[in-house]
């Protein structure tokens, strides 16, 4: 009787294992063990983790998502169609359609005229990376970025498509990617979360809520810890007036015997895991304040970020903190920016974004390279979809608005392991459906992990009664964007 291989569990069903067979895998595993654990510079991971070592050599240590909240325009950053110039103010032509879902908030129009970009396009660097004149310093890196045109999802409002990028479901509960990183590979130091979350402040928009950075049904210590912009950067951290470190030092420790007491009478994750977040948030008072103390960064970095560089909330400030979190150990740093949401007036609010994050964008991986740090850090920019070709609302001579659009995208990533100068993907002549290589974001999650040494149909766990992953039951590795 045949055994399929499982596809999401992780484990193989050894029913009708021969004895000749089991000695063969066996030896294959121990093999590919000790090789690993020579070549792997991660073997010795967190004892707290899931993973005692990765399941292939890794590429990247850490992951920095520098998350464009709210749907950047791929056609107006990075996807140049000429043909939208062309026909401006033409009706979407129904061949293109082929009759798919809008949004609301587009079904009512009576027409669907294209718009065509108010930004001009040119070629850069060695790779001749086409790139909008709204990215400036993003031009600048081009040889260092793999352009990747071709990306999609199926969610058409916003949260489900965040949800979506963040957890690899549209529905709220499951683990963020940030969590899942933290429970397979644990932390680099030990005076850090593993996950910490930053968000630019006053940046308006669509809100974002804790729910996306959540560990779902992982222990609690997987969730992504928020950084705030604020003397007390995480909230409940610091003691309370007349409270000194060293009377709260004791308090944990009496609690801590006090919990090791109830878990000699019986075994309970969760008391566990509140232990270990108790002695996380002890250690935290003395390493929070250093990590966000930018005083001892050079002034020659700070003017590389741009003139926000010190403003605590900026997106440049905090892509200059989430490189030092990059270099304590932090594994997965996600950096939110809101504000891309150009229902109307697409083209101020393109200049106005674009200002806020391209030269700190640029910047970080201008900074990582210089620090040797890009080789294992992957830098990962996008949002949740992208925009449609025809206009939202009303269009005049110089203004108009883009609706939601799911179906075609672009997401940017630079080192950890991408392929540098290459661009994967391509879309039509209208930006409205991909006619090659498209990545879906179960594909993008699947090779994330893959870069960080995992293999994502194996990093699972047991919830009621199935085993999850951060991929469900899809993804597949893009081989061509891999180094």
């Amino acid at each position: 009787m045949n055994h399929p291989e499982p596809l999401c569990t992780g484990f193989e069903d050894t029913a009708g294992l021969s004895r000749r067979a089991f000695l063969n895998k066996l030896g294959l595993g121990m093999g590919g063990l000790a090789l690993a654990d020579l070549v792997n510079p991660l073997s010795a991971l967190d004892p707290s983790a899931l993973l005692s070592s990765t399941h292939i050599a890794p590429k990247a240590k850490r992951i920095i998502f520098l998350y464009q909240s709210g749907g950047p325009s791929q056609m107006d950053l990075f996807d140049h169609k000429p043909r939208l110039n062309a026909e401006h103010g033409q009706e979407l032509p129904d061949s293109v359609r082929q009759g798919q879902r809008l949004t609301g908030m587009s079904t009512n129009q009576s027409s669907l005229p294209l718009a065509g970009s108010p930004f001009t396009f040119d070629h850069y660097g060695e790779s001749r990376a086409t790139l909008s004149s709204a990215l400036p310093y993003t031009a600048q890196v081009a040889d260092d970025i793999c352009f990747v045109k071709s990306m999609y999802t199926e969610a058409i409002n916003h949260g489900p498509g965040v949800t979506m990028m963040q957890t690899g479901s549209q529905i709220p509960g499951r683990p963020s990617f940030g969590s899942w990183m933290s429970y397979g590979l644990g932390s680099m130091n030990d005076n850090l979360p593993s996950y910490v979350v930053l968000k630019t402040t006053g940046g308006g928009g669509q809100p974002l809520t804790s729910r996306y950075w959540d560990a779902g049904f992982l222990p609690g210590k997987h969730n992504g810890v928020q950084f705030r912009a604020d003397k007390d950067a995480v909230l409940y951290l610091n003691n309370p007036q007349g409270v000194s470190r060293r009377s709260r030092h004791a308090a944990i420790e009496h609690l801590q015997q006090l919990h090791e007491k109830q878990l000699a009478e019986t075994s309970d994750p969760a008391l566990e895991n509140h232990i270990a977040q108790y002695e996380m948030a002890f250690r935290m008072q003395a390493s929070v304040p250093e990590v966000t103390d930018l005083s001892d960064e050079s002034q020659s970095t700070l003017d590389l970020y741009g003139k926000n560089a010190t403003k605590p909330g900026t997106f440049a400030a905090n892509c200059l903190l989430a490189r030092r979190l990059a270099e304590k150990g932090v594994r997965f740093i996600q950096v939110f920016e809101q504000g891309w949401d150009a229902h109307s007036n697409l083209p101020e609010n393109i200049r106005k974004q674009t200002e806020k994050t391209d030269q700190p964008s640029a910047a970080l991986i201008k900074d990582l390279k210089m620090r040797g740090m890009l080789d294992d850090t992957l830098v990962v920019w996008g949002g949740e979809f992208g925009r449609t070709n025809y206009c939202q609302g009303k269009m005049t001579a110089d203004n108009f608005g883009r609706d939601h659009h799911p179906r075609c995208f672009t997401m940017w990533m630079a080192g950890g392991g991408v392929r540098p100068g290459y661009s994967h993907g391509i879309t039509d002549d209208y930006c409205y459906n991909i006619v090659q290589d498209g990545v879906h974001v179960h594909d993008l999650h699947a090779t994330l992990q893959h870069l960080l040494g995992i293999n994502h149909e194996r990093l699972t766990f047991k919830y009621q009664g199935r085993h999850f992953r951060l991929t469900d039951v899809h993804g597949h590795i893009v081989k061509p964007i891999l180094a």
